[in-house]
């Protein structure tokens, strides 16, 4: 138990860049998926460097960060075995769960743009990157409330925000097709 902090600590600095790397990945697709639709040779040259980008990205920090959060996580639940016995850490497991298949589904799109492959849209994308933003709030909620009652709000707040981040996504969408250079 005198590592319980280190390790603590060590969790949380790869679940920090784990989801630095799970919001900035979909904006480097947006990205591509323009670069795609634009003219030569400007599309081969950014297309070129968004790809270097994205896979840096993907192998040296969020990959990594995700496989070492996760070892850090077994290895508190290995030191706190009661936590698996309280029902906000089921709930947690589940968003957390949910995480890693946005991980995988995001695995996929990486995967599809590295071949040249536009099967989604840029404003897909744009929206498809609040899915993680989304996790974070209930995980953080459930981490610090505790409590089945707390969280539940705290869950309708991450509903409210994204009903706001939506509308956001609209008015900013509605800005740029008056002016592109926004």
């Amino acid at each position: 138990m005198e590592y319980y902090n280190y390790i603590k600590s060590l969790h949380l600095i790869f679940v920090i860049t784990w989801f630095a790397g799970l919001f900035y990945i979909p904006r480097l697709f947006v990205y591509q998926i323009e670069a795609f639709h634009k003219t030569s040779p400007e599309k081969e040259i950014l297309g070129k460097q968004l790809k270097l980008m994205a896979k840096r990205l993907w192998f040296i920090i969020t990959w990594p960060s995700a496989i070492l959060a996760t070892l850090f996580a077994v290895w508190l639940l290995i030191l706190m075995p009661s936590w698996l016995q309280q029902s906000w850490m089921h709930v947690k497991l589940l968003f957390v769960l949910l995480l890693f298949i946005y991980h995988f589904k995001t695995h996929l799109y990486f995967k599809q743009l590295q071949k040249d492959e536009v099967k989604v849209t840029s404003n897909f994308m744009r929206i498809w990157n609040e899915g993680a933003t989304f996790i974070l709030f209930a995980v953080v909620f459930l981490v610090i409330l505790k409590s089945s009652i707390n969280w539940i709000f705290g869950v309708l707040g991450i509903v409210v925000l994204g009903v706001l981040l939506m509308l956001g996504f609209k008015l900013y969408k509605n800005i740029r097709s008056k002016n592109p250079e926004a």
